[in-house]
């Protein structure tokens, strides 16, 4: 999966997950201040119905601040 189509599913994955609008998810966002989410249970992120598995351990995740943290540590996964 090239780093476009990746990115993609992983944009509409956080839409759905955190019920924003697509044009707040950038890779700069912060999860807590742009896109309002207190914490993250990634356990809920919908990327296995999207054709995507990927292996992050909670202890990778926990530092994790924005999108682009997010997206770059599990596409380095895939």
């Amino acid at each position: 999966m090239d780093r476009n189509e990746a990115l993609s599913k992983f944009t509409d994955a956080a839409v759905e997950v955190l019920a924003v609008d697509p044009s707040k998810v950038t890779l700069e966002a912060s999860f807590s201040d742009d896109l309002g989410a207190d914490s993250l249970d990634w356990s809920n992120w919908s990327w296995p119905r999207r054709g995507v598995r990927h292996r992050s351990r909670r202890d990778e995740l926990k530092d994790i601040r924005t999108v682009g943290e997010a997206f770059e540590l599990i596409y380095a996964k895939l």
